[in-house]
């Protein structure tokens, strides 16, 4: 019995290979890339809810309770948002915190946190989240 003759593909495999190989790691790149943006988004996000969770607590009546000053905007950051930081630049950060009217119970504390990721292919990525509460003590 005889084997048929096979057409001669020496070098098939390196082709495919250079065609393939940047594909699947590019593929890579972006996904790796993209958990890590949504994991700075979530941090970014964290940080602005628990800063508002602190200034919705350390409001007026706080402040007639304890004898303590009301939270302010840097009371906010320094005892909420900065301690709780973990990869984020601290250089990169920039906040807001609003309250409507006053910080009495009842009326609402606005914090707003933007974060400039620097990623290595995007460039800079401007994150930014908002969270609104109740003022209750």
């Amino acid at each position: 019995m005889r084997i048929p003759n096979r057409p001669n593909r020496r070098g098939v495999a390196i082709v495919e290979a250079a065609i393939v190989l940047p594909i699947v790691i590019f593929m890579l790149l972006a996904i790796v890339l993209g958990a890590s943006l949504v994991f700075t988004q979530q941090e970014v996000a964290t940080l602005a809810r628990e800063g508002t969770r602190y200034a919705s607590v350390h409001g007026a009546d706080y402040a007639l309770y304890t004898g303590n000053a009301p939270a302010t905007s840097d009371d906010v950051y320094n005892n909420s948002i900065l301690p709780r930081m973990m990869t984020l630049d601290q250089s990169r950060v920039s906040y807001s915190v609003t309250w409507n009217t006053d910080n009495r119970p009842g009326n609402t504390v606005i914090v707003t946190l933007n974060y400039t990721w620097s990623a290595p292919i995007l460039g800079d990525v401007s994150l930014s989240s908002t969270s609104k509460a109740t003022v209750s003590y």
